[in-house]
């Protein structure tokens, strides 16, 4: 990163700033690379290490710098696309789903979810455990809650336990014909166990993401993903569709 002249920027120093090491982060570093320590970058640019702080604040912001805690301030991953409009339909584990099978349980599930599945209040589904992963950091969780009835046909000998049963519920879900898919969209905070998974602190920002899928006129499917809040970016089309696009596309488009 060269140096700049601050002094005669009309803008406060801190976001001029932030603007320059942005455009250094996308020529001079990489995914997860440390940048150097706030001294050297205050003397490098001239300015007060307070200065400095809230550039790079801001940048953390807007999903560009991830602060971690024993390690530094690394480069962070692109923006991960999530399409949440409703003009695609897929059900979970097709071919074009990037999330990666983590277990699979018989449980009960929440209330609201019942409700939204019409189980019975002491009636268990598989509850399947995925997460996205993006160069090599997991950027959301998800639970997706499948009845049984929606996946009758599936035999418990050729599902253990685990990813493997994971895999085969999906499987089985897929055999069904899907009618449609609807998806609510809503800020939120991380609960203890997704913040462990994400690499987030209890409390900290998410999106939460609930799409369910209706088959044979019921919802046969609900899933609820927790994607962490510094990796997306919600846009609204002329359509009036949602979806959140990565950063590397809003840069070609810019």
């Amino acid at each position: 990163m060269g140096t700049t002249q601050l002094e005669s920027v009309p803008e406060p120093k801190y976001w001029h700033l932030k603007t320059v090491i942005g455009e250094a982060l996308d020529s001079d570093f990489a995914v997860g690379e440390i940048l150097p320590n706030e001294r050297d970058l205050a003397a490098r640019f001239g300015v007060a290490r307070a200065t400095l702080r809230q550039a790079l604040e801001q940048l953390e912001l807007e999903g560009r710098l991830q602060r971690r805690r024993g390690v530094g301030t690394t480069v962070a991953p692109p923006r991960v696309g999530v399409d949440v409009s409703t003009t695609e339909h897929a059900w979970p584990g097709s071919a074009q789903d990037s999330w990666q099978s983590v277990d699979c349980t018989r449980a009960v599930p929440p209330a609201a979810v019942a409700r939204f599945l019409d189980t019975g209040a002491d009636e268990e589904t598989y509850v399947v455990r995925r997460l996205r992963v993006s160069h090599g950091q997991p950027v959301a969780a998800e639970l997706l809650y499948v009845p049984a009835a929606s996946v009758a046909e599936l035999s418990a000998i050729d599902t253990p336990s685990g990813p493997a049963r994971a895999r085969a519920v999906l499987r089985e879900l897929q055999r069904r014909e899907l009618d449609g898919q609807d998806r609510a969209v809503e800020l939120g905070s991380a609960r203890a166990d997704d913040a462990k998974e994400l690499d987030r602190l209890p409390g900290a920002p998410v999106l939460m993401v609930t799409t369910r899928y209706f088959s044979a006129g019921r919802t046969a499917a609900l899933s609820v993903a927790t994607y962490r809040a510094d990796t997306c970016r919600l846009t609204f089309g002329d359509s009036g569709d949602v979806e959140i696009r990565h950063h590397d596309d809003e840069r070609r488009a810019s």
